[in-house]
């Protein structure tokens, strides 16, 4: 696939990530809170429900914390009422930067977003500046395949994806929305196992990023981002080479 790699931002964050598994479990679980709460209980009948609970796996999350998470969204009485927002803007080097919310509070919520923006080189916009920029696609990510990038690419394909990449490393697959869990499901049945699988946003084109103090800076902002409480999801459009990634 021509553009974008998430594995290349992936990749130097696993470490990182790895060592915040508390916080990731909190998220995952105020996923499947929402999803429940909205479609039901039964991720066989609720699409939304069944994505996260996939991913809450994906990331080793405990059976008994799904189950929880589960009842406390359909519990009548039980649990927040989150809202669902997308706060956009920009970061350093002119960066397109969207931001997925799940927030009991927006007052707050926007206060936190706009200093984390205003505070590490970056500014707030309105809704709609820079998320016609971005795609919304199903994705998943296979590290160290077994199979060859034909016989791969052939199984992709036929089962309905879009795009591919394919290195020794890790190989990407992009699907259409509609198609995501089609695709997911034919690839498991030929034995294929996802590091990641998840419905997200691709940007359509992507910004490189080479000065070092601007690289620095954007992750420091994506770094703030990614530790708030009601971030769920944060996609840019930056490349940041590798070279000034081992640099930092």
């Amino acid at each position: 696939m021509a553009g974008h790699s998430k594995w290349a931002n992936i990749k130097h964050r696993k470490t990182k990530q790895d060592a915040q598994k508390g916080k990731i479990f909190t998220k995952l679980a105020r996923e499947i809170i929402v999803a429940a709460k909205q479609g039901g209980g039964d991720p066989d009948g609720n699409f939304r429900l069944r994505i996260a609970v996939d991913k809450a796996k994906i990331n080793n999350m405990p059976n008994d914390n799904i189950k929880r998470a589960i009842q406390k969204g359909i519990g009548s009485n039980d649990g927040d009422n989150y809202e669902e927002v997308t706060y956009e803007g920009y970061g350093p080097g002119g960066v397109a930067i969207t931001l997925d919310i799940m927030t009991d509070n927006r007052n707050r919520t926007a206060g936190d977003i706009r200093y984390l923006f205003s505070k590490n080189g970056g500014n707030m916009g309105e809704t709609g500046c820079v998320s016609y920029m971005f795609d919304r696609k199903g994705y998943l990510l296979i590290e160290s395949p077994e199979m060859s990038e034909d016989e791969l690419m052939l199984m992709a394909l036929e089962a309905g994806a879009e795009d591919i990449n394919y290195d020794a490393e890790a190989v990407e697959i992009y699907t259409d929305p509609d198609n995501f869990e089609l695709v997911k499901g034919e690839l498991e049945k030929g034995g294929i196992e996802f590091t990641q699988a998840e419905v997200t946003l691709v940007p359509q084109n992507t910004v490189e990023v080479t000065d070092q103090d601007q690289a620095k800076k954007l992750i420091k902002l994506i770094d703030a981002f990614e530790e708030h409480d009601d971030v769920q999801g944060v996609f840019s459009n930056a490349d940041i080479p590798d070279e000034i990634m081992e640099q930092l």
